[in-house]
């Protein structure tokens, strides 16, 4: 059993699924929609911002508990789906209010459909894909495009702001998208040679 950072023994096993990381993590995935009916029925407000952001936040308070209690593989595969469900949800009802192009909105949902795909299948064969580091400054990104785009004084002088964190949410989704794609192929050809 391995260590949790702190460097006593974690609390909960790989296998838990009731742990309060998870906790947090469903409640994030429960309160997105009211953060997704506030962008899709109201004018750019602190409110929304407030709220999205403590929805956003929640997903540190998740991830120190994993790290400090036992990281799960239930955790490994609801924290990327809640920043999904998140994402998604914010972005679509921006186009659905006319702020963002649904273009690049449509091309960040299908790489992220893609790779969560690509995820599921590989777990099925026992393979974890965990996040990199960049996958996670393209998360960071995307957020902050949502949250650009409701606070009231960026919305309603400057949205310019939120729209070049949107290209560039989209251009780091892409390319993480293809490091994703790069890596499956090098597994795939690994595992036809018999090295795994």
């Amino acid at each position: 059993m391995k260590e949790s950072s702190d460097g006593d023994f974690p609390t909960y096993g790989p296998t838990a699924l009731a742990t309060p990381a998870n906790f947090v993590t469903v409640t994030r995935i429960l309160a997105t929609p009211v953060f997704v009916l506030l962008v899709a029925t109201r004018d750019p407000a602190w409110v929304t911002f407030v709220v999205g952001f403590v929805i956003g936040m929640s997903d540190f308070v998740d991830g120190w508990l994993a790290r400090k209690q036992g990281v799960t593989r239930s955790g490994a595969f609801l924290d990327p789906l809640a920043d999904k469900v998140l994402v998604l949800g914010g972005m679509f009802a921006l186009v659905a209010n006319g702020q963002f192009h649904w273009a690049p909105v449509a091309l960040i949902a299908a790489r992220e459909l893609a790779i969560s795909a690509y995820r599921s299948h590989a777990g099925r064969r026992g393979i974890s894909v965990p996040a990199t580091r960049v996958a996670k400054w393209k998360t960071f990104v995307q957020l902050w495009a949502i949250g650009f785009a409701v606070i009231p004084p960026i919305a309603q002088s400057v949205h310019w702001v939120a729209t070049t964190m949107l290209w560039l949410a989209l251009a780091l989704t892409v390319q993480t998208g293809i490091t994703y794609l790069l890596g499956a192929r090098k597994l795939s050809r690994a595992q036809q040679r018999g090295d795994l």
